[in-house]
């Protein structure tokens, strides 16, 4: 969502709205990055003295600790909200929330929220800046970005990549940005899972649909493989985990099968026997870990970039220089 003449905007709202050169930005701005996670100090002032709140209304594990370790590498000042235990479990709207945040005089908030167009709504509503780190079914853009940053590194390239999304696209915002992100690089996008776990009208994304997984393989150069969302799985969408695994799990037997080697990839959690096996998720196909490690990247790129800096000054800020906070 764009607001302003920087570089992103104020907000970071989705993929969908962003054109080719501001994702280019965002993945050219974290490779600078990635090498201050290797250092024995992890640490440069770029954003000393910003205050950044964290507000979680869902559980996360990896996409919370992600950004801690983010905006803690840049060093700004951290604050952590969860909705149980906040006023919010009194009844306090998310608006009077943030509002008293803002009184508070902070710099950006980091937000997710299990209602689709909870950041846009909260965005549109204070001079913060805003990050969604996941909304609803709608979109999940960080973890979208820290796939292709994933698969640019591995590939070298985009433009002509075959990605191919499998398992429960249905209720994954993380596929959205994943297609939205990859269409407007130049990637050719699939999805396979059961009809019942794809949304309907998806090829009007742009993207090929594939009803088995043996069709996903044979034609993909990388496979980005969904959690089967366990707590939605009551409403009947497949029959059994067990029949999953056997009809579209990821296996090695399945891999096997390819006629070149696939690139592995899985936002996690991962439901191991279920929509991947074990000896696929730890083999040599896997770069799930590095998705991870990319992440911390990706997050301090856009903490960067939403609060002002420079991608042309992005060498310079990992050494704490040339950059105003």
């Amino acid at each position: 969502m764009i607001r302003s003449a920087t570089t992103l905007g104020k907000d970071l709202i989705g993929l969908e709205p962003l054109s080719r050169e501001q994702i280019e930005v965002i993945l050219d701005t974290a490779e600078p990055f990635k090498e201050i996670s290797e250092r024995r100090i992890k640490k440069v002032p770029v954003l000393r003295g910003k205050t950044i709140v964290n507000l979680f209304f869902e559980a996360s594990t990896r996409t919370r600790i992600s950004f801690e370790f983010a905006e803690k590498r840049l060093s700004a000042d951290t604050v952590n909200i969860g909705a149980v235990g906040s006023s919010v479990s009194k009844g306090e709207t998310l608006v009077d929330t943030a509002r008293n945040l803002e009184a508070m005089r902070i710099d950006m908030v980091v937000m997710r929220h299990w209602s689709a167009g909870a950041a846009s709504f909260l965005a549109a509503r204070i001079p913060s800046n805003v990050i969604n780190a996941g909304d609803g079914a709608h979109e999940h853009p960080t973890q979208g970005l820290l796939d292709i940053l994933t698969l640019r590194d591995h590939f070298g390239r985009l433009e002509g990549l075959k990605v191919c999304i499998v398992g429960d696209v249905l209720h994954s915002r993380v596929a959205r940005s994943n297609i939205f992100g990859l269409v407007t690089l130049g990637a050719k996008v699939a999805v396979c899972g059961p009809r019942t776990l794809l949304p309907a009208g998806i090829e009007e994304l742009g993207v090929r649909v594939f009803g088995r997984v043996e069709e996903a393989i044979e034609w993909a150069d990388a496979l980005n493989v969904l959690r089967l969302q366990l707590e939605r799985m009551q409403d009947g969408f497949v029959p059994s985990l067990r029949e999953y695994n056997r009809v579209f799990g990821v296996s090695r037997e399945r891999l096997e099968w390819a006629p070149r080697e696939l690139l592995i990839l899985h936002p996690g959690p991962m439901n191991r026997g279920v929509e991947i096996d074990s000896d696929v998720a730890d083999g040599p196909h896997s770069v799930i870990l590095r998705q991870v490690t990319n992440g911390v990247a990706i997050r301090m790129a856009v903490l960067y970039l939403l609060a002002g800096g420079s991608p042309d000054l992005a060498e310079a800020a990992k050494s704490g220089k040339g950059v105003r906070p």
